[in-house]
């Protein structure tokens, strides 16, 4: 499913791009497709084994659950559709419409709404899956997701500078993968290079952070809740305060010296798991809470600052068009590669522990989980270094 969907969200977002650009329209596209997708989402708190056997007059349980795995994939994969639609490319392109002066400041603020989303989810969406299950939190968030949207057709305003574009729309989806157009915007693609190693480098660590902190570290669920709203606060504040001051500096320069903190974040948290005592509860977590502030903030900087620098280096008569390759690299080829190299090496250790959602036994998360991402990022400096050269001549 999580494979699937990130195929649908690069090629919706492609598409959906270009047809934003020749429409000369962001703000229907977002509306309505936040509409949609949070009706889709809502629908999610009706789909069970036993609606699956009422509704399709079944009786042979794997017959059931192979048909409700089906609905659920092939439903997540429409909502994702939409969502790319709405987000990943009319709000992307509306933001690079409408930041030009502050596209740091705006970068730092969407950087940080990941984190505090992670955190309502970890604490909040728990007490509403025990008040009143899945359902429950599916009808919630799907509300909310729809209401944004409704609330967007009267708050969103396009920018006046968008036109129409009656272009050839096979020539529009071919347009970024063009040699010409790499050749003319030379610094854009290679901040798509880095966004990809920035991305394959946290992907290899980023789905097991939760499931790290339970199993290697041993936190209980306030232990490690109690280190997380700490981490997440704290970076959001530094993200939001110092993206105040980034704009009009030189932003190459900042990539990596972030870039070096983000690589330092991970090698400490790395270290600090294989040099602490894991017993001493108290000390692990102020290690931890330390040692994470530094990686995530480092993690939240680098995309901010990548976030801007490809928003400031997107023409913008080809906004839309370009959506689709900012995912190849943000979302697609992270996405696969990264958890890859993450499960190899967790599977490479000796530690289990049993699935609390399927029973099954899985890889405790290994250290070097850390250590594979600060190496492997370490790649994010040749097309920086290129980028920096390029700014100095």
């Amino acid at each position: 499913m999580v494979q699937l969907s990130g195929i649908v969200a690069t090629f919706t977002t492609l598409i959906a791009g270009i047809l934003t650009d020749k429409a000369g329209n962001r703000k229907y596209f977002i509306s309505i497709g936040y509409l949609l997708w949070g009706l889709l989402t809502l629908s999610f708190a009706f789909i069970s084994k036993e609606n699956t056997a009422e509704w399709f007059q079944l009786s042979d349980t794997n017959q059931i659950i192979s048909l409700t795995i089906t609905i659920v994939i092939t439903l997540d994969c429409i909502m994702t559709a939409f969502g790319s639609t709405a987000n990943d490319a009319a709000f992307n392109a509306y933001v690079t419409d409408n930041t030009e002066n502050a596209r740091s400041l705006a970068e730092g603020v969407l950087s940080a709404m990941p984190l505090i989303a992670m955190l309502i989810v970890a604490g909040g969406f728990g007490i509403i899956v025990n008040a009143l299950g899945y359902p429950g939190l599916f009808v919630a968030v799907g509300t909310m997701m729809s209401v944004s949207g409704v609330i967007g057709i009267w708050l969103i305003k396009d920018n006046p500078n968008l036109r129409k574009q009656n272009t050839n729309f096979i020539s529009d989806i071919s347009y970024g993968f063009k040699i010409s157009v790499m050749e003319k915007n030379k610094k854009l693609y290679l901040y798509f290079v880095a966004m990809g190693i920035y991305g394959i480098a946290s992907q290899v660590y980023m789905p097991y952070l939760i499931i790290y902190m339970q199993e290697y570290l041993k936190f209980d669920a306030v232990q490690y809740s109690i280190v997380l709203a700490g981490v997440i606060l704290g970076a959001s504040i530094i993200t939001v305060f110092l993206g105040k001051q980034f704009d009009g500096k030189n932003k190459d320069k900042l990539l990596i010296y972030f870039s070096i903190l983000y690589i330092l974040g991970m090698l400490s948290l790395y270290t600090m798991s294989k040099t602490i005592d894991l017993s001493l509860k108290t000390q692990v977590m102020w290690f931890t809470g330390i040692t994470s502030l530094v990686l995530i903030t480092g993690f939240v900087q680098v995309l901010a600052l990548l976030g801007a620098q490809i928003r400031d280096n997107t023409p913008t008569e080809n906004t839309g068009k370009l959506q689709g390759i900012r995912m190849i690299f943000f979302v697609l080829i992270p996405m696969y590669i990264g958890p890859m190299i993450g499960e190899t090496i967790n599977e490479r250790t000796n530690l289990t522990y049993i699935d609390p959602v399927n029973g099954a036994t899985a890889h405790v998360p290994s250290p070097e989980i850390f250590l594979a991402g600060a190496i492997f990022c370490l790649l994010i400096f040749f097309p920086l270094s290129l980028l920096f050269r390029g700014k100095q001549s």
